[in-house]
């Protein structure tokens, strides 16, 4: 899920990561040790020397710079962002979790929140049904559609545009972003939100990501191959 969250920032031009990790965060750090490995062919030649020597080939790693930050097992949301501070600078920055993929623009997240000038921007989605849904005339059905997408509800999508003053709505370790900072930024004027209304999915169960590595396994998945 990261390598594709990533993908959609890159192909918006944006190459800069800081990742905060907590469980399991030691397999981020191999995956990314190795990861012009992982992404390229590769010779090993063992008859040189004793030590060997490797050789790749057909590189396809990306010109990713990647911070990864120990932000603890316990930590909460806000405190994993918090705790990011010293890696983030002065400039307003994109935050989102690791358990999300949306076709979204980023650049145009970024030019709104450029626009309305507060300090926080969220991406506003439609909550995808889990259940089809029957179009009734009077005892008869007229339609079925299965799991739409859409209504009038709008929910917090995860892919956020903030500035640095941001962190300062966060207490400490504990602190739930989606929370007291969310609700105070909303309370004084300093939270807008981006209406997406395209292709948005959360691994939230077992059940989701199987539908997500079917979606992955058709070659063309909604949120772009990257």
């Amino acid at each position: 899920m990261l390598w594709h969250i990533m993908k959609l920032y890159s192909d918006c031009g944006i190459q800069d990561f800081v990742i905060p990790l907590g469980y399991k965060g030691f397999m981020i750090k191999e995956f990314f040790a190795n990861y012009r490995l992982h992404m390229s062919d590769v010779t090993f030649d063992y008859g040189r020397n004793d030590e060997g020597r490797m050789t790749t080939h057909a590189g396809r790693a990306e010109a990713w710079k990647v911070t990864l930050v120990d932000t603890g097992l316990q930590t909460m949301t806000g405190g994993r962002l918090r705790r990011l501070r010293d890696h983030i600078g002065d400039a307003p920055f994109c935050m989102t979790y690791g358990d999300g993929v949306a076709k979204l623009d980023i650049q145009k997240v970024i030019a709104f929140h450029k626009a309305h000038g507060r300090l926080a921007t969220v991406t506003a989605v439609h909550p995808p049904s889990r259940f089809g849904t029957l179009e009734m005339q009077g005892e008869q059905v007229a339609a079925f559609r299965e799991k739409p997408q859409g209504g009038d509800n709008w929910i917090n999508g995860g892919f956020f545009v903030l500035s640095p003053e941001v962190l300062d709505y966060i207490e400490g370790d504990q602190t739930v972003f989606e929370k007291e900072p969310m609700e105070r930024l909303a309370a004084d004027g300093q939270l807008m939100a981006y209406r997406h209304d395209g292709f948005w999915f959360s691994m939230d169960t077992l059940r989701d990501k199987k539908q997500l590595e079917e979606m992955w396994a058709t070659g063309n998945p909604p949120w772009g191959m990257g």
